[in-house]
Order: C-alpha cells, then sequence, then structure tokens
C-alpha cells in the first residue's frame, strides 16, 4: 500500500472532514460556522448538487487532506473544465505526498471525463502550496476580482 491513497468522501468521514475545512478556513481567516460547514457537508452528499470531494488518507487511514471540486463551462473554449475550490492538507502531513495525490487524482479525473483543463486559484502568499503548483501547473497571467454582495 502506498503512502498515500485518495478516494472519494464518505458519510463516516464527516468529523475529520470538518475539522480538516475547519482549519482550512483558519488558514485562509475566513470566518465559518458549523452551520456553513453543514451546508458544504449536504453538498458534498447531494449528487445533483455538483460539488464533489475527495480524500486523502495516510497508510493508517486516517484523513490528511481534503479537496472540492466542481465541473464548470468553459464558453470561450467550447468546453468543460474541472475547477478545484478547495484543497487543504493537515499541517502535520505536510510533505507526505498528500496534496500532489490529490492534484494527480483530480488531474486524471478530468482527463478521464474529458475534460480540458483543471483550474484553481490561491493565495498570493500561500508560498509552501505555490511551491508545489508551480510544478504541477501552469501559473497564469489572469487576476481574479470579488464583487461582495
Amino acid at each position: 500500500m502506498s503512502k498515500v491513497q485518495v478516494r472519494a468522501v464518505e458519510l463516516a468521514d464527516r468529523a475529520k472532514w470538518g475539522e480538516l475545512y475547519g482549519a482550512y478556513a483558519r488558514f485562509y481567516n475566513s470566518p465559518q460556522t458549523d452551520e456553513m460547514r453543514d451546508t458544504v457537508w449536504a453538498w458534498l452528499q447531494d449528487e445533483a448538487n455538483g460539488l464533489f470531494g475527495l480524500v486523502a488518507t495516510d497508510k493508517k487511514g486516517d484523513l490528511v487532506g481534503i479537496a472540492h471540486c466542481r465541473e464548470f463551462a468553459r464558453p470561450l473554449a467550447a468546453s468543460t473544465g474541472l475547477f478545484l475550490d478547495d484543497l487543504f492538507v493537515d499541517p502535520d502531513s505536510r510533505g507526505s505526498g498528500a496534496a500532489e495525490a490529490l492534484i494527480a487524482h483530480i488531474r486524471q479525473m478530468a482527463v478521464d471525463k474529458g475534460y480540458t483543463i483543471v483550474r484553481w486559484i490561491t493565495a498570493d502568499n500561500n508560498y509552501r502550496a505555490r511551491g508545489l503548483y508551480d510544478h504541477v501547473a501552469r501559473k497564469t497571467d489572469w487576476l481574479t476580482y470579488d464583487i461582495q454582495l
């Protein structure tokens, strides 16, 4: 058995997923309540929603990382892509290969489904993650803008 395995999120993952997702929100200084995590968990369980979750497990089977993805239309390219909304690895498991395994799994899923791109964003100061991202993807020239509502 390899060091890290990736699989779809399961109902039994709820507690540890919640811990990891809460830590992810804290990492980005994003206020998040238990009710908000309940909403995201419900989305992950609803096949009609479109958001799906993956988890990375260590050799003992413990959850050490999470990822959330969704399909998106690319009108200019007349194609479909896969958007990686969230990727987080427990700080104690960083360097274990969990992030690489999650990204590789997502990439293969995209290839298998005929998507033309896997896309994600990260904070400019997320240096550790960007070190990995620079090896597995191409940094674009696009800037992101938000209108807060």
